[in-house]
């Protein structure tokens, strides 16, 4: 028996199954429609091709895990833990090793929240099938489903692979999920019916061309699996951790060459290798940003929370971030844009007196309980909802795909006689003579309409029993754009952001809803655009400059979206999409941003980062203004830590090579982290003004305004050192010995520092608005506090005199002016001279793309 070939082995000689003419299609599968396979040779296919289903290879737990504990942040934070063992400082090791679990767990809690999208695809397959073996129907598995299987699909039955049709009949199919059709599509002999998609009318037998991953459906659930881009949060945090390695490690050669060369002229010991190797750890631990991974996750946690309470879920933190470096968002039009119901718009009026004559006759040929969705849209143009109730039906025709249309027999109130009919256009006035006047206006009125995007219905009564009739006019219908889209899409243009429509739906039905909204109108359909052997993966220039200048695209597939999407993040753009259907999971799970609107499938839900709870997109606006608040408040963060940690190496270094001693010990340091860090995780509270334009990541510009900053709080630290020392030699405020000196410049690093969080958290001055929140105030408030009494009565650090922590806090306030004429002269000059006008500047470079 010969072996069955799938669209994807047709290139080698066999018939493209999908196109191919039916008969060749069953002689190429080798099955005859009127007894199916046999089940020996079902079993036998059946392990050929593998299960009917979607297949995903499971990582282990252990390995993911692992995962979690691997990077610079976490090696550095790994090291400093080992570092904290070897010294003997357990408490530095609990600490330590307390944070590198918890940034851990939030990770995996992350994760855990967002592996659900092929769950949700695979939920979406039909569990059982009915199928034709050895001469007799009988009902299987879906799994177990092989390539030319003839099975059976009638109402409410999901089809359980790809199909192609056999028989007389017909069967209305709703594929909107898998293809972003508007409406069902009736389907006959020899057409194809998609895997996942719902049977909605008629009853007819089918061959299986293709299964489990093969089918369409299959082919989107790959692309779900191979879907997904690193944050840039992610890729933020890998450089800072690169960045403050390299400092880390050059400084460190410094500080033993200085060592070695110094002992070297006063005799060397194996203690002194000791010592220096203690130096080199102890700096090691002042690298390191301990907190900065989950000062990161409770800033976006809290963001998500804001969210949630305007009916936004986020399933992916990091998606908040991205959001707010957003400058493309590619939005799907059916169920997204519009509301994915049909609207009648005002009747076209032949021989109907008026528009409600024309929708009354078009409703009494209508029948609610079908749920029809052309049904339910004449029937919602009523007037008056009980204009029908008038009237009493005696006889009804279903919509037959032969004849195309609905017709019955009504009696009115004053007991006339009529016979309706509404349907296709061309088969109204093929029932009214067609030919004619009114057959030329029906026909160039349904060509105008579908220039614009709209679709036509036609109706016609007989008042002699259907021996003649009358066409009394057109029904324009369409799918209405939502309430508040053309808002929401003026609010993100007006933020910086071009939109691009993706659809499934026809080129002139986009257009005509690009021009409802506002939105540009180059929308080009997508199969004049990607060839029929596209790479998603990789696309030519010459198609991605297209993608670029292109506002849209209509009639795509899944793997179109996809490819759009990632095609223009190699192009440097952070793409957000919007969706609600199957056929939008790849693209949404690939977005730097994927927004799962409200009423979206599970499988969108699953593979999307935000997941609209609220119809509409307005809540699109809310979660753009939020991010981009959020990202201020980390790059303020993530400016202070970098400054506070390199001021923190290069004082150890310096300090040691013109003192000859360790201003810092290991617990001072640690406590610099917990004190530094911890309460600062309040500045995802701060008032922090939205800029108006998309802003993102750039890592040349962070880094210098941190190392500039970082320079002259380093000056601010030697200068309180030297103070320090002169202290000593005097014995002025009761500062006598080193353990002195290491307590003053810790309550000035303590209380320099939080005072930095000030300056960073504004490009301007910092005394201006918008105030800090109530909550980082109270935060800093109580550090400082703390490191005063730890200070004064010696916990854990020398004691010191009230007078000298007074002379530090006065200290620390003049400074903070000189660090704010820092920043915004900095600022000013990064900008190349033009005011600083808002929080941060726009920043549309992609320096992530660097590695440091």
């Amino acid at each position: 028996m010969a072996t069955p070939a799938t669209a994807e082995t047709s290139a080698a000689g066999a018939p493209d199954l999908e196109k191919a003419a039916l008969p060749d299609v069953l002689s190429d599968l080798s099955v005859s429609p009127d007894t199916g396979l046999s089940p020996a040779e079902a079993a036998k296919r059946l392990t050929t091709y593998g299960p009917n289903g979607i297949t995903d290879k499971q990582e282990s737990l252990a390995h993911k895990l692992l995962g979690y504990f691997t990077g610079p942040i976490a090696y550095m934070i790994e090291a400093a833990a080992v570092v904290s063992a070897i010294l003997g400082d357990w408490p530095s090791f609990a600490v330590i090793f307390g944070l590198l679990v918890i940034n851990a767990g939030l990770a995996f809690w992350q994760d855990a929240k967002a592996a659900n999208a092929l769950a949700a695809l695979k939920a979406g397959l039909a569990p059982q099938a009915k199928v034709l073996r050895g001469g007799a129907w009988s009902s299987i598995k879906a799994q177990d489903v092989v390539p030319g299987d003839i099975v059976k699909i009638r109402l409410g039955d999901i089809v359980p692979a790809d199909l192609r049709l056999i028989g007389e009949g017909f069967t209305s199919i709703d594929q909107s999920a898998l293809t972003g059709e508007s409406v069902p599509v009736t389907k006959h002999e020899g057409d194809e019916a998609y895997s996942g998609s719902v049977v909605k009318e008629g009853e007819m037998s089918a061959v299986v061309i293709a299964t489990g991953g093969k089918t369409f459906f299959g082919r989107t659930a790959k692309l779900v699996a191979g879907a997904g881009v690193k944050s840039n949060a992610q890729k933020a945090m890998f450089q800072i951790g690169n960045f403050l390695i390299v400092v880390a490690v050059v400084l460190a050669a410094v500080l033993v060459i200085f060592q070695v060369w110094r002992d070297v002229h006063h005799g060397w010991e194996w203690k002194d290798a000791l010592r220096i190797l203690q130096f080199v750890l102890v700096l090691l631990v002042a690298a390191i940003p301990v907190a900065m991974p989950a000062v990161f996750s409770v800033t976006l946690a809290l963001g998500a929370l804001a969210l949630s309470k305007k009916q936004a879920i986020v399933s992916r933190l990091q998606s908040i971030e991205e959001m707010a470096g957003v400058d493309i968002l590619c939005t799907d039009k059916t169920g997204t844009l519009t509301k994915n119901q049909l609207t009648l718009s005002d009747p076209i009026l032949l021989h109907a007196t008026d528009g409600a004559q024309v929708v009354l006759a078009g409703a009494l040929a209508s029948r609610a309980e079908d749920h029809d969705v052309i049904d339910d849209a004449v029937l919602s143009g009523l007037t008056d909802p009980n204009a029908t109730k008038a009237w009493s039906v005696t006889e009804y025709t279903p919509f037959d795909p032969i004849t195309k249309y609905t017709k019955a027999k009504v009696t009115g109130p004053d007991g006339q006689h009529l016979v309706v009919a509404k349907g296709a256009p061309a088969a109204i006035v093929k029932l009214a003579g067609g030919i004619g006047p009114d057959a030329d206006t029906v026909t160039k009125t349904v060509a105008d309409l579908a220039a614009n995007g709209r679709r036509a219905l036609a109706v016609a009564q007989s008042t002699d029993d259907g021996a003649t009739w009358q066409i009394l006019g057109i029904l324009p219908m369409s799918d209405p754009p939502r309430d508040d889209s053309k808002a929401t899409i003026d609010a993100v243009e007006a933020k910086g952001l071009s939109v691009k429509m993706i659809t499934g739906d026809d080129t002139a039905i986009a257009i005509e809803t690009a021009k409802e909204l506002g939105m540009g109108t180059n929308i080009l359909a997508a199969a004049d655009v990607f060839p029929k052997d596209l790479d998603p993966d990789n696309v030519p220039s010459s198609i991605v400059d297209q993608i670029e200048k292109a506002d849209g695209f209509a009639r795509v597939f899944p793997e179109h979206k996809y490819a759009i999407v990632k095609s223009l993040q190699k192009r440097g753009h952070l793409v957000a999409m919007t969706g609600d259907g199957v056929n939008d999971a790849p693209a949404l799970k690939q977005a730097n941003c994927g927004t799962a609107v409200s009423g979206a499938t599970d499988a969108a839900r699953g593979a999307a980062a935000l997941i609209l709870t609220a119809p509409g997109l307005s809540v699109i606006n809310s979660a753009i203004d939020e991010a981009r608040r959020i990202f201020g408040r980390i790059t303020s963060y993530t400016i202070y830590r970098v400054a506070l940690t390199l001021t923190i190496m290069f004082l150890v270094v310096i300090a040691t090579i013109l003192e000859g001693f360790q201003p810092l010990t290991p617990i001072m340091i640690v406590v610099l982290s917990l004190l530094d860090d911890i309460p600062i995780m309040t500045i995802a509270y701060d008032n922090t003004p939205v800029s108006t334009t998309p802003i993102r990541w750039n890592m040349r510009r962070l880094l210098v305004s941190a190392g500039i900053l970082g320079l002259f709080a380093v000056v601010q630290s030697l200068i309180m050192l030297l103070i320090a020392v002169g202290l000593r030699r005097t014995g002025a405020l009761d500062v006598t010995t080193e353990g002195a000196i290491q307590t003053i410049v810790f309550l000035q690093l303590v209380t320099g520092g939080h005072l930095l969080i000030f300056v960073t958290r504004s490009a301007g001055w910092f005394f201006q608005r918008p105030f800090p929140a109530k909550q980082l105030w109270l935060a800093i408030l109580a550090t400082q506090i703390i490191a005063v009494l730890m200070a004064a009565f010696g916990w854990l650090v020398p004691a010191i005199s009230w007078g000298a922590i007074l002379l530090v806090l006065a200290y620390c306030l003049v400074w903070v002016f000189i660090m704010g004429a820092v920043r915004v002269v900095s600022e000013r000059v990064l900008d190349n001279g033009t005011p600083v006008r808002r929080h941060h500047t726009a920043l549309v470079e992609q320096d992530l793309a660097r590695a440091v």
